[in-house]
């Protein structure tokens, strides 16, 4: 129903524009280039919705993980598994579906694994965060059927600075989690070299929960320690540049919920049996189960070092714009550490190279065409090693072409993989392969108004988890058992979408589905005592959902801002799927005077009811929040920019259905962040 009026209000926004035009001052919304999109488009050019949160709207969105700094965008929720791992979920689908890059290279950590392992990299320490779909997503990998995520920082120079030297520094305290961090960044170059240097520390404790919380004040195990640096080198030409870094991301943090009441679990076909105990009914959904202190909090210690090289060569030779060459090795491994000592070590050593060529426009045409190679190799061992070691290999070539025709923009995109995921301990091996397309168009019908569609056939492979799992995970409390026979995933997505970009009111609307053919997913098939047994199973499912925001310029200082999202994914023999994000709807104020800017936002998550066997609904919440920064300049001209941010000013005790642990971690109660940030 929110969302019908959203969407209603977007509509009727068209027909009243040039009636509240005179009262208010015109805007255009900046045209922000998205660089993961491959051939530099702005927003209003890309055929499915883009955000991208830049400048002073990422320095007062960012928290200490990737999935809580994007939850606030529509579409956009948290996997939220305590304050030290969190990854973004795109409208309904998580994990491998939703790709995370490092300026267009894959982070290759462990996040797509488990809830439970933090994503490596820094909020912090980003300059621009882009969430792409559609053709511009499928060039980076075919699985990614929610969206592609990607990170742009400066640890790799693109250009000398102007006055030889650029930097910032942040500083920031939180009260909910106690939470002090500090970022640097510093480049300097001269003649046709650059280095850059960044870093930063955060120390946070366990976080405070809203009030009326049956377990206590804080949420036990929920820290989070996190220690980053980075060193960059390039030469910079006057047709390109070729640099490399090196990075190195310590991070410690707890894992909250975690149970050792389920050691010595194990399986009788389908049934879970643990211990002497036979007791498969009267399963308790509240959120009041009781917690295992006896044995102290679990944590991981995770050590994450990669080296990047980037390169790009512009005007190569004839009939070429660019070749683009990024490439990545990660040598990542984190400790989950009991009672003072290591109960399992995860390792993930993975390389990929990606070399694109941009061609000059061809018949009109314009694009690039591409190749990818992935090698990676995981493994655990220790008491809760449920993935034998694997190692994947997959090659990918990509093609994406754009054509333009009076007020129209075409986009079409091609990606072929190849995959081999063996099991080393069992020595099976599996192969496949998937071809994934996409096309797309924006039509400018009036200036500042676009409507765009898109349809995308992808296909995503199986990847080694979902085959071979099998053992206990204590951190989810479950039993996981992979499927060797599983076939690749078959995605028909529609997206259409209306946009006005221009004027005194802007908004911008879409709907989507999703139709998924052997969508592969964790079926709960028992349980015991809060522990489940899930079974990588396939079955075919729709997403369909509705996403935008609406905003209203009321005159140069003043503005409004209603937005929101719904998703609601099923199986088609019936069922939903588990871990569904609620709907929300949320009513914003901003203001801007001088060197002051303020915003108050509403937001209403409503409570899930639609879920899987075996889980549990979600009561909805209603949460306030404040921000205001400064803007001002010393004698030197350097800027200086103090913020202020309230989040869950009611402190409401709230839960995300999207948490595999929502009851044992709600989510933070109040939190006051204080900051200051220095340009030079």
């Amino acid at each position: 129903m929110a969302c019908a009026t959203l969407a209603a209000w977007a509509f009727s926004g068209l027909a009243s524009a040039q009636a509240v035009a005179p009262a208010a001052t015109e805007t255009t919304l900046s045209e922000v280039k998205v660089s993961a999109s491959g051939l530099g488009k702005s927003g209003s050019e890309m055929t499915t919705p883009a955000s991208v949160l830049e400048g002073q709207e990422l320095v007062l969105r960012r928290e200490a993980t990737l999935g809580e700094t994007l939850s606030g965008e529509p579409g956009i929720n948290s996997s939220h598994f305590g304050a030290g791992a969190s990854r973004p979920i795109i409208r309904g689908m998580d994990g491998p579906r939703v790709k995370i890059l490092s300026d267009g290279v894959e982070l290759h950590d462990a996040s797509t694994i488990s809830p439970d392992h933090a994503v490596a990299s820094e909020p912090m320490l980003a300059t621009q965060v882009e969430v792409l779909r559609g053709p511009s997503a499928l060039i980076h990998g075919g699985g990614a059927m929610g969206g592609v995520v990607n990170i742009l920082d400066n640890k790799i120079p693109t250009a000398i600075p102007e006055k030889g030297y650029e930097g910032s520094v942040e500083t920031r305290y939180g009260s909910g989690a106690r939470e002090k961090a500090a970022a640097f960044s510093l480049t300097g170059g001269a003649g046709q070299v650059a280095v850059h240097a960044e870093g930063m520390a955060r120390d946070a404790g366990d976080y405070r929960v809203g009030s009326g919380w049956s377990e206590g004040k804080r949420v036990d195990g929920s820290f989070n320690r996190t220690d980053t640096g980075s060193l960059g080198l390039s030469w910079i030409g006057s047709q390109g540049y070729l640099g490399a870094a090196y990075t190195r991301q310590a991070s410690r943090y707890g894992l909250p919920g975690h149970s050792h009441d389920f050691e010595g679990c194990h399986t009788h076909g389908d049934h879970l049996h643990c211990g002497g105990h036979d007791d498969h009914e009267g399963h308790d959904h509240e959120h009041d189960h009781d917690h295992d202190h006896d044995h102290g909090v679990p944590e991981v210690n995770l050590v994450s070092e990669r080296l990047d090289v980037r390169g790009e060569l512009r005007q190569p030779f004839a009939g070429a714009a660019a070749i683009r060459f990024r490439a990545g090795v990660t040598d990542y491994r984190h400790e989950e550490i009991e009672e003072g000592a290591v109960a399992t070590t995860f390792s993930n050593k993975a390389h990929d190279a990606r070399v694109e060529l941009e061609h000059l426009p061809i018949g009109g045409l314009r694009g690039l065409v591409g190749f990818q190679a992935t090698n990676r190799k995981f493994s655990a061992v220790g008491e809760e090693a449920y993935v034998q070691p694997t190692e994947t290999r997959r090659n990918s070539l990509f093609l994406l072409e754009e054509y333009r025709w009076q007020d129209w923009r075409f986009e079409g995109a091609l990606r072929h993989e190849r995959q081999t995921a063996e099991a080393l301990t069992d020595g099976i091996t599996r192969k496949h392969s998937g071809t994934s397309a996409s096309l797309g168009a924006v039509w400018q019908l009036a200036p500042g108004y676009q409507l765009a569609t898109s349809f995308t056939h992808s296909t995503r492979l199986p990847t080694v988890e979902e085959l071979y799992a099998r053992g206990l995970h204590m951190a989810t409390s479950t039993y996981e058992r992979g499927n060797a026979d599983l076939q690749p995933e078959k995605s028909k997505a529609w997206d259409l979408s209306f946009r006005k970009t221009a004027g005194a009111t802007t908004f911008g609307v879409s709907a989507f589905q999703h139709q998924v053919d052997n969508y592969i997913y964790g079926r709960t098939l028992d349980e015991h005592d809060g522990l489940q047994l899930l079974q990588y199973s396939q079955a075919d499912a729709r997403f369909t959902g509705l996403e935008g925001h609406v905003r209203q310029r009321i005159n140069s200082q003043w503005g409004v801002t209603l937005f929101g999202d719904t998703v609601r994914a099923r199986l088609d023999n019936g069922g939903a799927l588990p871990r569904i994000p609620s709907a929300r709807v949320g009513l914003r104020l901003d203001a801007r005077w001088n060197s002051w800017q303020g915003m108050a936002e509403w937001v209403q998550v409503a409570k899930q009811d639609r879920v899987a066997e075996f889980e549990s609904a979600t009561p909805g919440y209603g949460m306030l929040n404040l921000s205001a920064s400064y803007q001002l300049r010393t004698g030197g001209g350097t800027p200086w920019q103090i913020y202020l941010k309230a989040n869950n000013l009611t402190d409401r005790l709230a839960y995300a259905h999207t948490s595999f642990i929502k009851s044992a971690a709600p989510l933070m109660g109040r939190n006051i962040t204080v900051g200051v940030k220095v340009d030079f």
